[in-house]
């Protein structure tokens, strides 16, 4: 069985896409401020790890870089030299990179910066066919948000496990360098 370095498996996203590439993967789950080991090649990195917070402030650019941008970073750190060639790499993003709503400042600069990352590692690990690629869903369908939101508003937590199921996924081989919004 494959094996997947995942961030964010026990958040409220996780509880969704963990089980549906446990299907297919073994995931090795990795948690905030702890560095799992790993033996044996990868398959890839899913970054589920993210987090969200209003404003501008110094406190809060700290807390969206270190959530949404620096876990990710971390996790390559681990594992780019375990992830075999023809890998994937997947990153949770923001349609809020993209429209930039007000008031969001440290979190739309996090998410763009962690886009950003995406799209050079596509181009960084092409000559190794490892593909880097971000979902930028609108607002999740997490338990907070559905007492904010209508559920027609929200992105289903499954459809997410899909998407990553899919890239991850020899259909998805040809798919890198994409910011793929959903809805």
């Amino acid at each position: 069985m494959k094996t997947l370095l995942v961030t964010g498996g026990t958040g409220g996203l996780g509880s969704a896409v963990v089980p549906r590439l446990s299907r297919d993967y073994h995931c090795v789950l990795m948690r905030h401020g702890e560095t799992p080991k790993l033996e044996g090649p990868l398959s890839g990195v899913v970054s589920l790890a993210g987090g969200f917070e209003p404003g501008s402030s110094t406190g809060a650019f700290e807390k969206m870089l270190e959530a949404n941008l620096l876990s990710l970073t971390r996790a390559l750190d681990l594992a780019l030299s375990h992830i075999e060639d023809g890998g994937r790499i997947i990153a949770m993003s923001s349609a809020a990179s993209l429209t930039r709503p007000p008031g969001l400042g440290a979190y739309t600069a996090a998410k763009s910066a962690l886009n950003a990352l995406v799209l050079t590692l596509a181009h960084d690990l092409a000559a190794r066919r490892i593909t880097a690629n971000a979902l930028l869903p609108t607002t999740l369908a997490t338990a907070p948000m559905r007492s904010q939101m209508p559920e027609n508003k929200l992105v289903p937590l499954d459809r997410v496990a899909e998407w990553i199921a899919f890239l991850l996924s020899d259909h998805g081989s040809g798919v890198t360098g994409q910011l793929i919004t959903l809805a």
